[in-house]
């Protein structure tokens, strides 16, 4: 019997399929009111600024920076249904200027008609200064209601110019509790999420996704995504699922930006604080947001120098040897010995006198500027010299009592006796304070007589 050909109205019944049924869970279960969000309890409480001026539909141009997955996108997409305007975004990661003027355009014609337009612009801080400026003009028109979303911070990667005519909103990441909130309305609607599916998870797992998702409510939800899959259809999603899914997760972490001089902000000050606990804890987390150990080893090296200094000399040997240590072992192995050296650094005496007096001197260096060298201190190689009165009066230190001749100055004769080192009473300083306090109350009387 021959096979009929495929009608024409088979296929349009196939391309007929339920499109929602293709889109992520993650994008299905995006908020439809203002309600259904969860986190930014502050910028989104009832009778805040923000949450009135929306649910007015009076709203203004803005920049939202938060971490990923806090809500930049859905807040955009509610501030625009709000207010009853067309909502449009682009990336700023793949659009030029040439499609932005397009926008613009469209926008302009569209405010024409009496519509307005949301331009949600994301990853706003990867345009540059021009790119930026093409906005303005359009902003102050009220051509478009201007919705930059970025995750770094808007003072360093935004320009003044735009700044000056957006308000910036601070989303926060999201708690644990709240993505378990997300995860459960997930579970239980038929509709858009994956209720009517029979799936079984205690709440221990549901907290555990929860908390693999790392304050992204978009990646909590992707994670339950592929465990609904693996379980299947009427299955549980137990530890071994869960085993599978979340045995890649990773930590959020930008090399590149606010995140990562955060914590390297945090690993330094609980240093200087002398709190190797906390020191470890800062260290551990940039390792394992795949900061570069080297980078690490360079940091810790600094912080020998700049906190400890001579009140502990050894410390910067430790340092370098760690750092010595990590380039012929590399990591894991090499990661133990920039974590021993955190440790000794959060430990040991603390003194930042080196680097304050070197400060010191570098200001006077560009205050008094090119000082000649003191006659007496200059080198006299040649009978020339010698006859010109170089090094005429230096007193060799060795022969005089004590081995320092202290009616002698090493600084020229404009600027008379500095002090820029003082050492603190902590480790090895209390020692060198001792000392340099005599000296120099001996030099005072010698210069007084």
């Amino acid at each position: 019997m021959a096979k009929s050909k495929p009608r024409l109205s088979d296929a349009k019944d196939l391309l007929s399929v339920d499109r929602d049924a293709l889109r992520p869970l993650a994008e299905r279960m995006r908020p439809q009111t203002i309600d259904e969000m969860v986190g930014q309890r502050r910028l989104l409480a009832p009778g805040s600024a923000l949450r009135t001026s929306i649910e007015s539909g009076h709203v203004h141009s803005m920049i939202l920076w938060g971490p990923p997955g806090c809500g930049k996108t859905t807040l955009a997409l509610l501030l625009a249904k709000y207010a009853d305007a067309e909502f449009h975004a682009i990336s700023a990661v793949l659009s030029g200027l040439p499609e932005v003027r397009q926008v613009l355009a469209e926008a302009g014609h569209r405010l024409a008609e009496g519509r307005r337009t949301v331009l949600f612009v994301d990853e706003v801080h990867r345009f540059n200064k021009a790119q930026q400026d093409a906005f303005l003009p359009h902003i102050e028109r009220g051509t478009i209601l201007f919705v930059g979303a970025t995750t770094e911070n808007p003072s360093f990667e935004l320009n003044s110019a735009l700044l000056s005519r957006c308000r910036v909103h601070v989303m926060e990441s999201v708690s644990t509790d709240d993505i378990v909130a997300a995860l459960q309305r997930a579970l239980a609607d038929e509709e858009r999420g994956l209720g009517g599916r029979g799936l079984q998870i205690d709440d221990t797992a549901l907290r555990e996704i929860a908390g693999a998702a790392d304050g992204d409510v978009r990646r909590g939800l992707t994670l339950l995504e592929i465990a609904s899959e693996l379980a299947g259809e009427g299955g549980t999603i137990d530890r071994d699922t869960l085993r599978q899914v979340l045995a890649d997760r990773t930590r959020r972490f930008d090399k590149g930006g606010e995140q990562f001089y955060d914590q390297i902000s945090a690993l330094h000050k609980s240093v200087r604080s002398s709190n190797p606990d906390a020191a470890l804890y800062w260290f551990a987390r940039m390792l394992d947001g795949g900061c570069d150990p080297i980078y690490l080893a360079r940091r810790l090296t600094r912080m020998a120098v700049e906190d400890i200094g001579l009140a502990d000399p050894r410390a910067l040997q430790m340092a370098t040897e760690a750092w010595d240590a990590y380039d012929r072992l590399g990591s894991p192995e090499g990661d133990l010995a920039l974590a021993q050296v955190v440790i000794y650094l959060a430990s040991t005496a603390k003194s930042n006198a080196a680097y304050m007096a070197f400060g010191a001197a570098k200001r006077d260096v560009e205050e008094y500027g090119t000082q000649e060298v003191p006659m007496h201190i200059r080198n006299a190689p040649t009978k020339l010299m010698k006859q010109l009165g170089y090094g005429k009066g230096y007193q060799y230190d060795h022969d005089r009592e004590g081995g320092i001749a202290i009616d002698q100055t090493g600084f020229p004769d404009a600027m008379g006796e500095r002090v820029y080192y003082q050492p603190v009473e902590r480790g090895m300083e209390i020692k060198l304070k001792e000392k340099l306090d005599a000296l120099r109350k001996a030099r005072g009387e010698a210069a007084r007589e």
